[in-house]
């Protein structure tokens, strides 16, 4: 924890509705919160509107701890006896109250931010082995996990709260290290959680239909995308690493000054791959950029991947890495968990488990596993769709898995408040405009064994939509529950022993 600041330090750019009240001008700032449990003295507290609590609320606990003051986006409630400020933007505070209370660290260490509906999780895995491939100290950010000069924190969100961000940024920095890599979501974006926040290096990967259920619009899904690009509360990022392949890329330009890579698997992008050579052990190609040719190899299988590889890249050739270093780099990554990644137990059909919750990314995880199949081997796909989200993309995967499997097994996501079998309903509405073979069960345990127990010699078995997740979210609780550990378990109870 930096040392402590005055109030006015750490709420200076901080947009109020009210004047400081007059007896915490001067008060130390310890430390900044916004979950009371973790209010120490002279913290400030920040308490958030929620969609299920008022965090008002928590004002009352906070101050108990010992909290110097409240900010909120509401007046104080009645009877509230502390320091209260209010302000116009409660997120928009937190973000500029915790970067000039830890010193402004994304002026000190070097933030790349990636954003798009598919590919961030495996293009910020990507950039980071190439960055400590060239002896950088980094951290990353992400949908998988945190992980600080090396040291591995569980992921609460995706992209978590502005403080959590700066806070990592801090302790990189006091570790000697350069550089942050952090997925983007648009959740965050909308929601100011990197409000202010400086990113030297910003990357668009795709944009297809997802989290429709909080955008209600793709036009709004892609404007909350843009504000990466185009941010409130700070300048623009030095470089942007476009996909020359998706027409979403023309509206992330930058609208102002600002180096721009455009990548793609075409000459007409400035980075581009050629001689590709795809298989399941991995990936073979040319990078081209500037006039200069590199050879590529990486571990991670299929064609959507290059793109990936390609963004990567662009973000390495932001911080002036050169192609041969890049390459090293790229060859370093391994795997990242629950993308394509294979369960092998020795038996002699293919299973493989991946994230893939969305229409277009089910089609390519569907395409990536028919290209490792030879005929007469068949696909056998099982998949479900998370509950509270976007309803309207649930036909659309049934009807992708129908198309491109030969056996489909539906079952359950994460159905959270939801009635698993209405989920189900939903994506029978598209399953059921193919004559593809099919089953339905709800438990996604016997629903993988039954998977497994059909499969033959040849074939290949893909679980989809979790990936690397070790739970599954039920409407009164949560279950420890991970796809490639209950995959192994099926297949010990068939007979086949060998570890992966």
């Amino acid at each position: 924890m930096p040392v402590p600041m005055s109030g006015e330090s750490v709420l200076r750019e901080v947009s109020l509705a009210t004047p400081l009240p007059e007896q915490f001008v001067g008060r130390t700032v310890a430390g900044i919160a916004y979950d009371s449990r973790k209010v120490q003295r002279d913290f400030l507290f920040f308490a958030f509107a929620g969609a299920n609590a008022d965090g008002r609320q928590f004002a009352m606990e906070a101050m108990a701890r010992g909290a110097c003051a409240v900010v909120s986006e509401q007046a104080a409630p009645d009877g509230f006896a502390g320091h209260w400020i209010q302000v116009a933007h409660a997120r928009q505070a937190l973000a500029l109250a915790s970067r000039n209370f830890f010193g402004k660290p994304d002026e000190q260490v070097q933030f790349t931010g990636i954003t798009g509906t598919n590919g961030k999780t495996t293009t910020a895995y990507l950039l980071d082995a190439i960055l400590r491939s060239a002896g950088k100290i980094t951290a990353i950010i992400g949908t998988i996990e945190y992980r600080i000069a090396g040291e591995v924190r569980n992921a609460v969100n995706t992209t978590p709260e502005s403080l959590d961000v700066v806070q990592l940024a801090y302790e990189l920095q006091q570790c000697g290290g350069t550089h942050l890599t952090m997925e983007v979501s648009s959740h965050a974006l909308a929601l100011d959680r990197v409000y202010g926040l400086h990113f030297h290096t910003a990357v668009f990967t795709n944009l297809t239909q997802d989290h429709l259920d909080f955008h209600q619009t793709l036009e709004s899904y892609a404007a909350a995308k843009r504000l990466l690009f185009n941010p409130r509360g700070t300048r623009t990022p030095e470089w942007s690493v476009l996909n020359q392949d998706d027409p979403a890329s023309q509206s992330m330009t930058p609208s102002s000054d600002g180096q721009v890579v455009w990548y793609g698997m075409q000459s007409r992008a400035a980075l581009y791959a050629e001689n590709i050579q795809s298989g399941f052990y991995g990936l073979s190609f040319d990078l081209t950029w500037g006039g200069q040719r590199q050879p590529v190899r990486s571990a991670l299988a299929g064609r959507v991947n290059v793109w990936n590889v390609l963004a990567a890249t662009g973000a390495a050739l932001s911080y002036g890495l050169d192609l041969q270093t890049i390459a090293k780099g790229i060859e370093s990554c391994k795997a990242v968990p629950g993308r394509f990644e294979r369960i092998d137990c020795g038996q002699p059909f293919l299973v493989v488990v991946d994230f893939a919750h969305t229409e277009a990314a089910l089609r390519n995880v569907i395409q990536l596993t028919r290209e490792m199949v030879k005929a007469p081997g068949r696909v056998i796909t099982l998949f479900g769709c998370g509950g509270d989200r976007d309803r309207t993309k649930r036909p659309l995967m049934g009807a992708v898995a129908a198309e491109l499997s030969d056996y489909v097994v539906l079952t359950s996501d994460n159905p959270r408040s939801e009635d698993p079998l209405g989920i189900m309903n939903d994506v029978m509405v598209g399953l059921g405009r193919y004559d593809t073979p099919h089953i339905s069960e709800p438990n996604r345990a016997i629903a993988i064994g039954k998977a497994l127990v059909m499969a033959q010699r040849g074939d290949a078995v893909l679980f989809a939509g979790k990936g690397h997740e070790a739970y599954q979210i039920l409407k009164d609780r949560t279950l420890d529950f991970d796809d490639r550990v209950a995959a192994r378990a099926a297949l010990q109870s068939m007979g086949y022993t060998k570890q992966s």
